[in-house]
């Protein structure tokens, strides 16, 4: 039996419309402890922006499925804003079924490192049963390299992983998802010193000019990306934009200041605080740079 969603496929498809419409993004911030969600929460309250909350496959289960659906659901509630639970890299049809049954409002499947042919039946699967819940979709072309966390050698992305405009062209005609992710030269994960490599905006326009306004472009690896390409990103067709890595790099740098200035403290509430406003502002300043547009 299926948990009562905040909102259905359709309303959240309106809510893309209009980012689309608008030139804005929404951001998806991952989490895995409550500590994360509250910052994120915070943030999204005091700009009064809706925000997509990801788990992982991994962090779903560190947290749990369920209890990551009523956190958020608990917020939702208090803030009457519109948070949104999305199940991020899903990797199997039955870990996504476990997902929409706890109450996810939407589900990523990553077929990625599959061949085309084999990433359309499976696409297909999963969007013919989280339709049956008004579960939101999100597929995937062009796989994207690295893991969320500091990288002291950034992988290559070489000409091959690329979307191609003509293979995601032919994913979202075929398997009908609401959203596609796509590779357009970032990577999970940040480089130990500097910005991460631009985004290849000759790729992107090339993939929009043949996906048109059919499907809802997100950008995964958002995490240490030049600013200059998120907007430019954004202009050309992104609507959603994920972010893991500065997250986590901002929850550990402020947990050991904060432990270091108080070594004596064994109270988490009495430093998690400290925890809980650099994720916020970590937050804040991505939600203003995705919806620039939309304040000017």
């Amino acid at each position: 039996m299926s948990k009562k969603r905040s909102m259905s496929s359709k309303e959240l498809k309106n809510y893309f419309k209009k980012a689309q419409k608008e030139k804005w993004a929404i951001g998806q911030f991952n989490i895995s402890n409550l500590e994360t969600l509250r910052g994120i929460i915070l943030a999204a309250k005091n700009l009064k922006s809706p925000v997509i909350i990801g788990t992982s496959e991994g962090e779903s289960k560190f947290l749990g499925l369920k209890q990551a659906a009523a956190l958020v659901r608990v917020f939702r509630e208090e803030t009457k804003l519109p948070i949104i639970l999305n199940l991020d890299h899903g990797r199997s049809l039955d870990y996504i079924k476990k997902a929409i049954n706890a109450g996810y409002d939407a589900v990523h499947f990553d077929g990625s490192h599959l061949s085309l042919a084999k990433n359309i039946v499976l696409t297909k699967k999963v969007v013919k049963h989280a339709k049956k819940f008004g579960v939101f979709i999100e597929g995937e072309v062009g796989s994207i390299k690295g893991s969320s966390q500091i990288l002291k050698k950034i992988p290559e992305t070489e000409e091959e992983d690329l979307t191609n405009p003509e293979e995601a062209q032919r994913f979202v005609k075929e398997t009908g998802v609401d959203s596609l992710a796509i590779n357009v030269g970032t990577f999970h994960g940040m480089k130990s010193r500097g910005k991460n490599p631009h985004v290849n905006q000759k790729r992107l326009k090339e993939i929009k000019e043949k996906v048109g306004d059919r499907v809802f472009l997100v950008l995964h690896g958002g995490s240490g990306t030049p600013e200059k390409d998120i907007k430019l990103a954004i202009k050309t067709g992104i609507v959603k934009i994920n972010i893991n890595t500065e997250t986590r790099v901002a929850f550990t740098k402020s947990l050991k200041k904060a432990l270091a200035r108080k070594p004596e403290e064994v109270v988490p509430y009495k430093y998690m605080p400290e925890v809980v406003k650099a994720i916020e502002k970590v937050i804040e300043e991505k939600i203003k740079l995705f919806t620039q547009a939309k304040r000017n």
